[in-house]
Order: structure tokens, then C-alpha cells, then sequence
């Protein structure tokens, strides 16, 4: 089989070409096989700019070369001719005087000088062809003298350069960026220079007092940021030194007057928060940092449609109450806002003008790194509450926003901006719209606030300002997968329990907070507070712990596990007349929660150990610990709400 010989003809025939061709002829009207099909094949195609030197063009630019190079070599012996004209001048007057003193009566002397001349004019050398200009090699690229810096893509109009395929040549490029460098350097140099030449110091008379003051240029930016860092642990320590007895209440102390309350608690006052530019904004969004436990954000704004202005996003840490770390000021009032999980310096912000932007704490810059605009698909309305998600597939960081204008919407960070996504539009099914000439126009709900499951990625609940509780799913955007008639007026928080998977709260302005399991219609829980609920929050420690404000300036806690029916404690947070507080959060670590109101101040109370109890241990039962405990604890309240008849 090697031996054996197998022959193959190559051709000039392209195998690819289409075979069978029939198109129409029209001189015999009718259609005709194609016989004569084109074989080339064109792999590599290259416009140039030669052109041959026999041709008209290359003839004309030949000779334009030549006379130019002609006309430069003329001038150079002109100029070094004409020195030696002057003194040959001067040599012949000088003999030609000599001459007239020595013969002065001789009479034929003149003649014969006249005859010398005439014979030299007549004998003059003709003029000298110039030598031929040797041409530099165009084509060595490696010669900087062959180069042109001319770019006939960028420049306007027809190219006149002799040589123009030049210009795209490496070379080019590489003395360009060479000299570039060169300047550079030698820039550099000179400012070193400059400085070295620069005394430290300028010393200056004072007119007056006659003292010398030495004018000492300004530190290093890094020098600077040494000495605030320093000036801030100072005013810390300086701090924990004024509120001193508050941090040791913070840190230690125990109401033992609870033993005697029996299931009673109480809420003890302890550090307030205010900045002076804050006073005539209502706090309008609270969020712990998830990572640094005594740092927190808070949003300012007006709830009041016709008190708009302008907003801020202030951050403050339980270790300096005196003034905010950080404060950020914005055209609109900041609504609500949130940190993500994973990356504590970013900060999503939701604005009342429909605007949603991310801060970067990292950053030391008054504005965000990102923000929405009308081109990127802003809100129409205000932007009531935002959420970090997980990252996408792609890694790219994302977040969701809810309005007033029905939208919920997915912004991701892509290539330094965000990039959005609808997700879902609430429709009111139920109301219509009488539009012009007798349509029915369907009218959008309005989102007020969402929180997503935190263990199923794509479930998530949506309160509106009709009362109604969406539950709604990632991957469907035109259906809800089921919905609550919840409330009688907006609902103003949901959220899911941290332990338990189908627990969520909701609150609302109909003075009501209800709990619900999500596989039911009807709420497990309601409590009548008798006054508009302004927010509720789950405690990070118990799944049986909660705590809502209402506008009459009170703060009320709840315990399931100890009493179902009422708080344990209901305690007057803010004392002020006509002032109403807002919105509350518990701390992720401390027993403590945060207070704010309409005027600005944010309240920081401790919670009695009767609010923060933890269930006895009973004999011959395993121990269960963590979110289990918590899990089974509340599975056992709500099944003896399932079960009423049942004694417990």
C-alpha cells in the first residue's frame, strides 16, 4: 500500500464555485446554463500609492523633484562665490595705481591694459552645470529623513505628497513617540530644577510688629490626609470623653428594674444625631453599613410634595455623634437608599426626582460615580426604596428600584454605566380610566415598597399605594404570581423574616401591621396601633422580634414568643409638638436601634433585657441553636394560629 502510486491532478478550476448557474437571455428569451463562471479566488487585496516612473505623473513629480533639489544646490555656491569677487576687486585696483605712478609718461601703457581685459572677458570659463542631487533611499523606513509626519487619513482634501504610502510605515509612529518622550523628559528636568532652585522657606518682614514670619510652602496632599486622620482619632477621643457616660450605658448597663415589670421592657435613650445643614429635612431612609457595625447612613429629604428641595446623604458612626464622617449634598431629596452586602463601600441612593446613583466611599468625591439620566431610562416618579441583588452572570454588579410611576426596574453596572432593565410593570387591574372619546385606559399601580426572599433569588413581594401586596417573580414580567388585598391605604414597608422562609411584616398608613405567610391569604397577625405606622423592622437576632413607629412620635416592640396580643413596650421616642417619626432599623450586632423624624434627628435607643430575651432551655429537649431555634420557635406560634382551637 506505500508503494502503491496515486496520481492528483491540480487545477486552476476554484471547487467552490457555484455550478449549474441558469440566468436569462433575453436575445433568445429563454434561460441558459452558465458555462463561463469566474475561477479567481482573491485571498489579499492592497490599494497602494505607487506609480510608474514612465507614466505622465511619475514624469511630472521626477522633474518637480529634481528642480526643486536643482534651485537649493544653486544657491549655496552663489552666496560663497560672491566673497571672492570683492577681493579679486580690490587686488587689481591696488596694481592698476602702481601701474599709473610707474608709467606715467609712458603713453602706450593704457592700451595695453585695455587689450589685457578685453582678451579676459572674451576668455571667460562658461557657467558650471551643478552636480546632481543623490536622492535619499524612500524606501529605507530605517533613515529618519525618509519619514514624513503628514497623515493623509486625518487631514482634509487630496493628498500632494510626492511619497505618501510613507506615512503608514512603523517608523513613523516610533520617532514620533520617541521625541514625545524626549519632551517629556526634559520637562520634567526643568521642574526639578525649578524646585531645587525654590527656597523651603520665604521669610517676610511684618511692617507693624517688626517680627520676621516665615511663609512655608504647603504639605504634601499625602501629609495632609496624615494629619485628618490624626485630627479625627483626636475628635473621637475627645468625644468618648464628653459622652462618656453614655458609652459606658452603651457598653454595660442593664435596666434592673425589668424583674419587676414582668414582661414589660423599655427603651433607653441613648446618643442623638444632627447636622446643622439637616434640620429642615426629614429623615427619609436608614441603613446600617454591613460590615462596620457603628456605621450607618441616613437619607434626607421632604415626604411633603410641595416642600421639594434639595437633598442629603449623611453617614455617621456611633463613635463620634458630633459630626457625620461623611455627607454628600444633591439637587433632589434622597428617599431611600442601601448598602450592598458584599462591597460595604457602595451605596445605592434613590432620589424623588426618579434619579437612582451609586456612591463610592472610596472615592473622595461630593458626587456619585454613578447616575441615572433621562437618555438611561430614569424613574418618571419618585423612587421609593432600592435593593442590592446578586451579581448578574457576567459579574457586573445590580440593584432594583421601585416608584410611583409602576416600574420596578434592574440597573447593572456595565463599562462605568448603568445600564437598565424593566422588570415588571404593576397594572391596577380592577380600575380603568375614561380617555378621550370614550376608551378605557388601564391605569398603572404605584410601587411604594419591595423586599426580596433572602434565600429564593427570584421571589419577591411589592407593596403599593392601593393597599395591595404583589408577589412577584424575576422571570415572569407580565403576571404576579399571587396578590394580597393587605391593606386599606399605602403600604409603607414589607419584608421578609431573616429566619423564616414564608413569614413577611407588612405596615401601613390604615394605623395596621400585619404578618402573613406567604402560601395564605389572610394574615396571621394584626395589630391595630391606632395612629399611621411609619415603618417596621425585623430584629437580626430573634425571628419573634419587631418594631414599628407611628406618627404620633412612639416607638413600639414586639415579642411573639412572650406576648401575641400586645407590645412589650410602647415608649415615646420623640418629645418635640408636631414632630413625627419616620422610619427605625436595629442594629446588625448591638441590642440598640435608630430612631429618625421629620426634623432631622436620628435617636439611638438600647433595648432592656426584657426585649431581647432568648428561650429557656427545657430538660431532656435538644438544644437547637442559631436560626434554627429561631425557625422552630416561630414555626410553633404560627401553627397554633393555624390551629385556633387548640390550647396552648
Amino acid at each position: 500500500e506505500l508503494k502503491q502510486e496515486i496520481i492528483r491532478t491540480l487545477t486552476a478550476d476554484n471547487p467552490h464555485v457555484p455550478r449549474d448557474i441558469v440566468r436569462f437571455n433575453f436575445k433568445e428569451r429563454a434561460y441558459k446554463l452558465v458555462d463561463d463562471m469566474d475561477h479567481t479566488a482573491v485571498h489579499f487585496t492592497l490599494n497602494g500609492y505607487l506609480i510608474h516612473k514612465d507614466s505622465d505623473e511619475g514624469r511630472r513629480q521626477s522633474i518637480r523633484s529634481c528642480t526643486e533639489a536643482g534651485s537649493f544646490i544653486e544657491k549655496a555656491p552663489v552666496e560663497a562665490a560672491a566673497e571672492p569677487t570683492e577681493e579679486a576687486e580690490t587686488k587689481d585696483e591696488e596694481p592698476t595705481e602702481e601701474a599709473e605712478g610707474e608709467g606715467g609718461g609712458e603713453g602706450g601703457g593704457e592700451g595695453e591694459q585695455e587689450a589685457e581685459t578685453a582678451e579676459a572677458a572674451e576668455e571667460e570659463p562658461p557657467p558650471q552645470k551643478p552636480p546632481e542631487r543623490k536622492l535619499a533611499n524612500q524606501f529605507n523606513f530605517i533613515e529618519r529623513g525618509s519619514t514624513t509626519y503628514h497623515y493623509p487619513l486625518r487631514e482634509k482634501g487630496l493628498q500632494t505628497d510626492p511619497a505618501p504610502f510613507e506615512t503608514f510605515s512603523e517608523n513613523v509612529n516610533q520617532w514620533f513617540i520617541y521625541d514625545s518622550y524626549m519632551e517629556e523628559l526634559e520637562r520634567m528636568e526643568k521642574a526639578k530644577e525649578k524646585e531645587k532652585a525654590k527656597p523651603a522657606a520665604v521669610k517676610k518682614e511684618d511692617q507693624k510688629t517688626g517680627r520676621k514670619l516665615s511663609v512655608v510652602e504647603p504639605p504634601h496632599v499625602d501629609s495632609l490626609s496624615m494629619v485628618a486622620k490624626a485630627a479625627k482619632i483626636a475628635e473621637r477621643m475627645v468625644n468618648l470623653n464628653t459622652y462618656d457616660d453614655i458609652a459606658q450605658d452603651f457598653k454595660y448597663f442593664e435596666d434592673a428594674s425589668d424583674e419587676y415589670r414582668g414582661q414589660k421592657g423599655t427603651l433607653l435613650p441613648l446618643w442623638k444625631f444632627q447636622y446643622q445643614k439637616t434640620k429642615k429635612l426629614a429623615v427619609t431612609a436608614l441603613s446600617w453599613n454591613p460590615k462596620y457595625k457603628d456605621l450607618f447612613a441616613v437619607g434626607y429629604g421632604s415626604y411633603d410634595f410641595m416642600k421639594q428641595g434639595h437633598g442629603m446623604l449623611v453617614l455617621y458612626t456611633l463613635k463620634n455623634p458630633s459630626f457625620p464622617e461623611y455627607s454628600f449634598s444633591s439637587e433632589s431629596g434622597v428617599m431611600c437608599l442601601d448598602f450592598h452586602g458584599d462591597h460595604p463601600h457602595l451605596l445605592a441612593v434613590g432620589f424623588y426626582d426618579g434619579n437612582v446613583a451609586i456612591y463610592n466611599l472610596k472615592r473622595a468625591s461630593p458626587q456619585p460615580s454613578y447616575k441615572s439620566s433621562a437618555k438611561s431610562g430614569k424613574h418618571t416618579e419618585p423612587v421609593w426604596q432600592v435593593k442590592w441583588q446578586k451579581d448578574d452572570m457576567d459579574s457586573n454588579r445590580n440593584f432594583f428600584s421601585v416608584s410611583s410611576d409602576g416600574r420596578i426596574v434592574s440597573w447593572t453596572l456595565v463599562k462605568n454605566e448603568l445600564v437598565h432593565m424593566d422588570v415588571i410593570k404593576l397594572s391596577a387591574d380592577e380600575t380603568t380610566m375614561q380617555g378621550p372619546e370614550g376608551l378605557q385606559l388601564q391605569t398603572l399601580g404605584s410601587g411604594i415598597s419591595f423586599d426580596f426572599h433572602k434565600k429564593i433569588d427570584y421571589l419577591f413581594l411589592v407593596g403599593t399605594e392601593e393597599g395591595k401586596i404583589y408577589k412577584c417573580s424575576k422571570s415572569y414580567s407580565s403576571q404576579f404570581l399571587d396578590v394580597f388585598e393587605a391593606h386599606h391605604m399605602a403600604v409603607d414597608t414589607v419584608s421578609w423574616n431573616p429566619f423564616h422562609l414564608k413569614v413577611f411584616i407588612s405596615c401601613s398608613s390604615d394605623w395596621t401591621v400585619k404578618i402573613w405567610d406567604h402560601t395564605i391569604k389572610t394574615p396571621l397577625f394584626v395589630y391595630d396601633l391606632a395612629t399611621a405606622v411609619g415603618d417596621v423592622a425585623w430584629s437580626p437576632y430573634s425571628s419573634t422580634v419587631f418594631a414599628a413607629v407611628t406618627i404620633d412620635g412612639q416607638a413600639h416592640v414586639f415579642d411573639l414568643n412572650v406576648n401575641k396580643l400586645e407590645p412589650l413596650c410602647s415608649q415615646l421616642v420623640v418629645t418635640q409638638k408636631k414632630n413625627k417619626t419616620t422610619h427605625v432599623q436595629f442594629n446588625p450586632a448591638d441590642p440598640v436601634i435608630i430612631v429618625g423624624d421629620e426634623r432631622g434627628l436620628i435617636t439611638c435607643l438600647k433595648l432592656s433585657p426584657n426585649l431581647r430575651k432568648k428561650p429557656k432551655e427545657k430538660k431532656g429537649q435538644e438544644v437547637k441553636k442559631g436560626p434554627e431555634e429561631e425557625i422552630a420557635k416561630l414555626e410553633k406560634l404560627l401553627s397554633l394560629v393555624r390551629q385556633p382551637g387548640k390550647k396552648e
